[in-house]
């Protein structure tokens, strides 16, 4: 999780996994890729407004909510990743 920690200081780069994850959906229509790219863009939104203390007013030392959201955010950027690695398959052309 200390991995993941850079996002808390720095946003942007939520951003832009989530970018990259739209751009994946949109070039191979791998749902999860999509969901993923949402998430993590949300995210993205949620952690700016942590760091600029519109969420979080008091002490924020303590992010218990990291426990779900980070968990959720592999899960499905993981599956969308082995997803996008599988080979496409096409159903057979008739001639």
């Amino acid at each position: 999780m200390q991995l993941l920690a850079i996002f808390i200081a720095y946003p942007w780069a939520a951003l832009l996994v989530g970018i990259a994850f739209l751009l994946l959906f949109a070039r191979r229509r791998i749902l999860s890729a999509g969901v993923a790219g949402l998430l993590w863009s949300g995210y993205a939104g949620y952690e700016y407004l942590m760091l600029t203390r519109v969420l979080c007013t008091g002490e924020c030392n303590i992010r218990v909510d990291l426990l779900l959201i980070y968990p959720l955010l592999m899960f499905v950027s993981i599956l969308a990743v082995v997803l996008a690695l599988r080979k496409p398959t096409h159903p057979p052309q008739h001639e």
